[in-house]
């Protein structure tokens, strides 16, 4: 069997197998499902129809994900589907009494990424009957998904879904892509947070919401208030500016009297 080179990300050896899938449009959810996490290799064992992935229905399922469609590959049976695996994970909601060891789909993930040797594949079964004994019994582990005791009937997809997002966080972590969204200015430096304290202090005398020979605990109160935000430059701009404004009207005032 093929050994991958260990610097191979695990986008690039995970394989997803759906293993006599009736409905074309299940098919289409799981190229939408694992498109999303970033994966693309989709096998297909023995579908109900031979065209199960170019049927209209699996194309609007995959709503985008068309090129994992066309990609996927047909197969007559798990051997060919496994060819160049040396890792198999069988998930199913059903758990046997002589059945591989059982993990959590988070468990996989984790042993995916630090066996960065393992070209592993991930096989799901038919939405009615599940996955047949012969073929639980070739895998190395089983995946059963914690869901709800009292209803853990999950769809095909969403099952694809769950494995599917749990390898991408394993191999990402929680880091986000850089955007311009949420837009971060320059933090502001500590001589101009205090020159804005001191400012703002200043205003809030003219306006007798601070006393200054009695101030008690305000000022170490909304310093500890902004400390919490982490501040930007332009924030501390806009709050001397509100400052210097109360301080205009403060003193145009006392000028008319």
């Amino acid at each position: 069997m093929m050994q991958p080179q260990s610097d191979t990300p695990l986008f690039n050896r995970l394989r997803f197998i759906l293993v006599e899938t009736s409905r074309p449009g299940n098919i289409g959810a799981t190229a939408r499902a694992i498109k999303n996490m970033g994966f693309t290799e989709l096998v297909l064992v023995n579908p109900r129809f031979p065209d199960a992935a170019l049927q209209e229905e699996a194309v609007a399922f995959a709503s985008g994900a068309q090129d994992i469609l066309q990609s996927a590959r047909i197969v007559g049976s798990i051997e060919e589907a496994l060819i160049d695996c040396n890792f198999a994970a069988a998930v199913t909601a059903r758990l046997r009494e002589f059945s591989p060891p059982v993990i959590s789909p988070r468990a996989l993930a984790t042993r995916l990424v630090e066996e960065s040797n393992l070209h592993a594949a991930v096989v799901f079964g038919n939405e009615r009957f599940g996955l047949p004994n012969e073929i639980v019994e070739k895998c190395n582990v089983l995946i059963n998904i914690p869901a709800n005791p009292d209803y853990s009937s999950l769809n095909l997809a969403q099952a694809v879904q769950v494995l599917a997002y749990e390898a991408r966080m394993a191999a990402v972590g929680e880091t986000r892509a850089v955007t311009e969204i949420g837009f971060q200015g320059e933090a502001a430096s500590m001589a101009q947070i205090d020159g804005m304290y001191a400012h703002l202090e200043q205003a809030l005398v003219a306006i007798d919401f601070l006393d200054a020979n009695n101030p008690k605990k305000l000022m170490p109160r909304l310093k500890r208030l902004f400390s919490r935000t982490q501040l930007e430059t332009e924030e501390v701009n806009i709050l001397r500016g509100i400052a210097r404004q109360i301080l205009a009207q403060k003193n145009k005032g006392g000028d008319k009297n």
